[in-house]
């Protein structure tokens, strides 16, 4: 029950956060969502420290992990949003912005892990 509730917190944070990130950044004019990009990039940065904390001599508990990294993390980023954001890309015809979006998110989010496991090793 007690891992149930610690990532139920974290996941609660991470989600509000991405929410308020969202509300920020996110433009109706020019439709970028920025926000959501901003969101998975922290996110993977972020759960590449953790995740590296977590593997370097224990250096967090499993709680922990699962508080930041599956909780927080989990909540912090969203393949839902991204995909949806990509259907209105697709469906608008915006082929160049769907292509960026997709392809930047990708090679960004997992370079950002990659950096993130780098810096604590």
């Amino acid at each position: 029950m007690k891992h149930i509730l610690l990532v139920f917190f974290g996941g609660g944070l991470g989600s509000v956060l991405r929410y308020l990130i969202g509300k920020w950044l996110n433009s109706s004019s020019d439709g970028i969502p920025y926000g959501t990009f901003m969101a998975n990039i922290l996110g993977s940065l972020l759960i590449g420290v953790i995740l590296g904390l977590a593997s370097k001599n224990n250096s967090l508990t499993q709680s922990q992990t699962l508080l930041l990294a599956t909780g927080f993390c989990g909540g912090f980023t969203t393949f839902s949003t991204f995909a949806y954001e990509n259907h209105v890309f697709l469906k608008s015809g915006d082929f160049t912005s769907f292509a960026l979006y997709t392809i930047g998110s990708f090679v960004i989010g997992f370079l950002a892990v990659f950096l993130g496991i780098f810096l604590v090793k």
